[in-house]
């Protein structure tokens, strides 16, 4: 099965990291040149994703999984109207996951707008420190201050699980709870053969460190410019 995948960066690799537990043809598109997405409209957010969904049909997939909070939150609905293909959202499976559950989220400004979430906290710094490789020590306890103690925290954005080490070295206590996982395990994918191709909208030093550190697979890096500013 030929399955595409999207984020607005690297923070999709950590569902993507999931996803190859099941041996299938992944095809990777994180739009980098245009992050942070938390930020932006519901129309910028429509027209990026968008063209992301047809260059990931061009690939002839199969289906498309939305790795990304902030598109899942705001325009999933849009994008399943308008398009034949299965698409799944991230964010769907947490929700019924968390039912009955007390818990508190981290997640990015549009992601706490559409107010899918409960107990909503935004933390707009740490994208873009992500996507630099910028150490977030400060940002992350001025964050995790608003937790109480011994709490399920969903990180309500994909890239938040690269800082499960270090949310967990300032707050032990905490139950995170990593989005892929869920979808992984809600998921009834078939193994096949697995091949990954990765494709972004900008490829530099950063990009390279952070793929290194959440992908150990074998894989074929492709460079894509997409100029989504015209």
């Amino acid at each position: 099965m030929k399955i595409g995948v999207f984020d607005s960066g690297v923070g999709g690799l950590t569902v993507l990291k999931e996803l190859l537990k099941f041996k299938n043809e992944y095809y990777y598109f994180g739009d980098n040149i245009n992050i942070p997405y938390g930020t932006k409209t519901k129309l910028q957010l429509e027209l990026l994703s968008s063209k992301i969904v047809d260059f990931l049909i061009s690939k002839n997939v199969d289906m498309i999984i939305i790795a990304c909070g902030t598109i899942s939150s705001n325009v999933y609905e849009y994008l399943k109207s308008k398009y034949d293909i299965p698409i799944y959202d991230i964010i769907s499976p947490t929700l019924e996951y968390l039912k009955g559950k007390e818990y508190y989220t981290f997640a990015t400004p549009m992601t706490c707008k559409s107010k899918i979430f409960n107990n909503s906290i935004e933390c707009p710094l740490l994208v873009p420190a992500i996507e630099n490789n910028l150490d977030v020590t400060n940002i992350l306890k001025e964050y995790l201050d608003k937790i109480p103690n011994n709490s399920n925290l969903v990180l309500g954005c994909t890239h938040y699980p690269f800082l499960t080490n270090e949310i967990l070295s300032l707050r032990p206590d905490l139950n995170l709870i990593n989005m892929g996982k869920v979808l992984c395990d809600d998921l009834n994918l078939k193994p096949s053969k697995l091949k990954i191709r990765l494709y972004f909208s900008k490829v530099d030093h950063n990009l390279i460190n952070n793929i290194d550190k959440i992908i150990d697979y074998d894989f074929q890096l492709e460079e894509l410019c997409l100029n989504y500013q015209k």
